[in-house]
């Protein structure tokens, strides 16, 4: 299966679900994948997302030889907002090594704490630090002031709900 042709076809489920299930053991298979989500025309990485956060559905461990890709892909500068929000998504859900905690935690900082930067992005980045501080509580009282910050300037209910979830633990 030539996966950019398959994705090109539709964006159904079927389709999605068909690439993510041929792709999700075989790591030569996910890098092309990989690939296509992080340098390919608009419609194809919109497709190669969904399919990758099937992909980790189904095998969350296909993704753990890539994090170190993706967190250097967050921080690169004009990245589009497609591909970061893809990316916390699925980062949201996996156990992070403990050797790109330090740079996943700036990069969702920055994230977090940009008022310009799109709800969905946000709010998967703090939920990344939010599983980050169980391992580093030092970091909670940061979190904390920002999310607190940002309620008081007025933000979406998706970031408000979230953010009440994580400050309840306060």
């Amino acid at each position: 299966m030539d996966i950019r042709e398959q994705l090109s076809i539709t964006n159904s489920t079927e389709n999605i679900e068909l690439v993510a299930n041929w792709v999700a053991h075989d790591d030569k298979k996910f890098r092309q994948l990989l690939k296509l989500f992080l340098d390919d025309e608009y419609r194809i990485v919109q497709r190669a997302a969904h399919a990758l956060g099937k992909v980790v559905d189904i095998n969350p461990e296909a993704i753990q030889p890539h994090i170190v890709t993706l967190v250097k892909k967050l921080s690169e500068p004009d990245v589009p907002v497609a591909i970061k929000r893809n990316i916390v998504r699925v980062l949201q859900y996996i156990d992070i090594p403990e050797e790109y905690h330090g740079a996943l935690m700036n990069v969702c900082f920055n994230l977090l704490a940009d008022v310009n930067e799109a709800i969905a992005v946000r709010v998967f980045s703090m939920t990344i630090l939010d599983h980050l501080s169980k391992h580093y509580p030092e970091i909670k009282q940061e979190l904390y002031s920002i999310l607190e910050d940002q309620m008081e300037l007025g933000c979406t209910a998706a970031f408000r709900s979230r953010a009440k979830k994580i400050l309840k633990k306060k």
